[in-house]
């Protein structure tokens, strides 16, 4: 899976975690006072300040170094695809996030111009309204642009990824087409396993870019919620409540769903069975007899009875904790916002903020059921490599599936 693509990868992994770490490190210590300090345009202004730039640079520096050192020490037919093609899609996540710091940094102003409109608390013009919504639509067109060219080139990253794998276990095939559903594995696992990682892994990066980017205004902006219901008084109040209410979210729908992975892996063996018969019946009359598909197919039945019956427990779990979640921000801001400590502009900024640092830590929550899929995939794909390798298949591959 990672071999075909990237150059020793449990090595390559650990180089590029310990890299970024280090270079984020030098970034925020050093280099950013280096930059000259102006105020937060609003608008497009924000891509362009001083900071911004000198950052991208740097990101492009710090690459261009990792991935020449790899080239060298370890070349491989995929290098530039595997390494320079996912710093680019790291460097368009960062992007997408500064977008909406751009977004958020307009809701004050904008809102702030909204309420002054309404309680008539100082003249607003139709031109100063306009132009502020002319502003949103020049930040949404650029993120239209970059979102719809960067899913552009991740198709293409996807389609080499699995290219590497066919690649790989083709010319393995004398090895590994005695498992059970072989075929399925090489030509729908492994495109179904890169896109799943890369939809994966591009969330994780955007959660944590999120925080790193939204986490800090988020503090700053708790210094005008100071008091909780039925708490009080609590300093930085949104930050610890922001990271308590995700962590207890997404361990309670990681305990509900922990049997899922496994239903989907028997799910995915029960089909391959089903499917090879109706295969090996195309071509020989006494294949696909109605007893045996009939059998193969109660197999199926059960299965996905199986799994419907877990999938409502998760989803139920999952809804309610979601719905409370819509507005659990505005039973914090209660005390807030009946005081009279905060107006609408500030408050939609709080509100935005606070929505998206709360999602970034709610990451498994809202990706559960595609790594759930993707653990499934893992261990179907893990069979083909262990037979490669000579190894034990996995204990799953061999354990029969529960008979109701």
């Amino acid at each position: 899976m990672f071999v075909s693509f990237f150059p020793r990868p449990k090595l390559f992994f650990w180089s590029a975690a310990i890299w970024i770490a280090l270079t984020m490190a030098i970034w925020y210590g050093y280099v950013q006072h280096l930059v000259p300090e102006v105020d937060q345009p609003v608008g497009l202004g924000t891509f362009v300040t001083p900071s911004a730039l000198s950052f991208d640079a740097y990101f492009a520096i710090c690459t261009l170094i990792f991935a020449a050192v790899w080239m060298l020490y370890s070349p491989h037919p995929w290098s530039r695809w595997s390494i320079l093609g996912a710093a680019l899609i790291l460097f368009t996540s960062y992007f997408q996030v500064q977008v909406s710091v751009a977004i958020n940094s307009w809701y004050g102003p904008f809102y702030d111009l909204v309420q002054a409109a309404v309680s008539k608390s100082r003249p607003v013009t139709l031109a100063e309204f306009y132009g502020y919504i002319l502003t949103f639509i020049y930040i949404a067109l650029v993120a239209v642009v970059v979102g719809v060219l960067t899913r552009f080139f991740i198709s293409h990253y996807i389609f080499r990824w699995r290219t590497a794998m066919n690649d790989f276990y083709v010319s393995h095939w004398q090895r590994v087409r005695s498992i059970e559903g072989a075929s399925q594995r090489v030509q729908e696992d492994t495109m179904r396993f890169a896109t799943t990682v890369e939809d994966l892994g591009g969330d994780l990066i955007s959660s944590v870019m999120t925080l790193l980017a939204f986490l800090p205004v988020l503090i700053k902006l708790s210094a005008d919620v100071t008091e909780l219901p039925l708490i009080g008084h609590v300093p930085y109040a949104l930050v610890y409540a922001a990271v308590i209410w995700s962590i207890a979210g997404t361990g309670l729908l990681a305990l509900i769903g922990i049997r899922l992975p496994g239903i989907e892996f028997f799910n995915q063996r029960v089909e391959a069975a089903y499917r090879k018969e109706l295969v090996l019946g195309e071509d020989h009359a006494d294949r696909a007899r109605p007893p045996t598909l009939s059998e193969l197919f109660a197999n199926v039945r059960r299965n996905y009875f199986r799994l419907y019956l877990n999938f409502v427990y998760f989803n139920m779990g999952r809804i309610i904790y979601l719905q409370l979640d819509n507005i659990f921000p505005y039973v914090l801001l209660g005390p807030t916002i009946i005081a009279g400590k905060i107006t609408l502009g500030p408050l939609q900024q709080i509100l935005d903020v606070f929505s998206r640092v709360r999602s970034s830590f709610q990451y498994l929550i809202n990706s559960w059921s595609t790594i759930v899929v993707l653990i499934s995939i893992y261990q179907r794909l893990r069979g083909f490599e262990a037979q490669i390798d000579d190894k034990p298949l996995a204990a799953i591959e061999t354990q029969a599936e529960p008979a109701s």
